[in-house]
């Protein structure tokens, strides 16, 4: 299983980006910026369950570390 984090801060188009914190990424909010999401075997159950936990928020995998759940 891998630990994924979102991000407190909107993207530019609104979106909040999940990370994959287990393998890192160059695009990873600061500490400060980020929501612990737990452990998930897939970034589909890390998206599954930020957007029940934040379902007013647009939720949405960052392109570099959780591309199979990229979408805008």
């Amino acid at each position: 299983m891998q630990k994924f984090v979102i991000n407190k801060n909107q993207q530019s188009n609104g979106d909040h980006e999940i990370h994959n914190a287990t393998t890192g990424c160059v695009f990873m909010p600061n500490p400060e910026n980020q929501i612990n999401l737990g452990y998930h075997n897939s970034c589909k159950e890390a998206v599954s369950y930020a957007k029940k936990q934040y379902s007013d928020s647009r939720i949405n995998g960052c392109y570099y570390c959780c591309r199979a759940c990229h979408t805008s």
